[in-house]
């Protein structure tokens, strides 16, 4: 009996490991998106902390959502939501940790 669940156990883990892959495929994905447009909006300011603080804020959702438009196309949604994130209490909070302050 033990040695029917080990397949079963290791294909749990391998899926466990796939879905890793792909969260840290999408937030590579949705942090190039998100800086963009950061950069756009705000030029001249570092993105890169901003970056950090809204794809830390947003959810698994939110970010594959985004990590779509570094395939298709940044739109006025992906901007909007981008935007919506980044006003959150905890993506204010972090940005203003960075020594940023209020970008919005």
């Amino acid at each position: 009996m033990r040695l029917m669940a080990l397949p079963l156990i290791l294909a749990l883990g391998g899926c466990a490991v796939a879905s890793d892959t792909a969260d840290t495929v999408a937030r590579k994905s949705a942090k190039g998106v998100v800086n963009g447009v950061v950069a756009q909006k705000f030029p001249g300011v570092n993105a890169a902390p901003i970056t950090d603080c809204v794809i830390d804020n947003a959810t698994r959702f939110e970010i594959f959502d985004i990590a779509k438009a570094g395939a298709t196309g940044v739109t006025q949604s992906t901007v909007e939501a981008v935007t919506t994130i980044a006003q959150r209490p905890e993506t204010v909070n972090c940005i203003s940790k960075n020594g940023l302050g209020l970008f919005l």
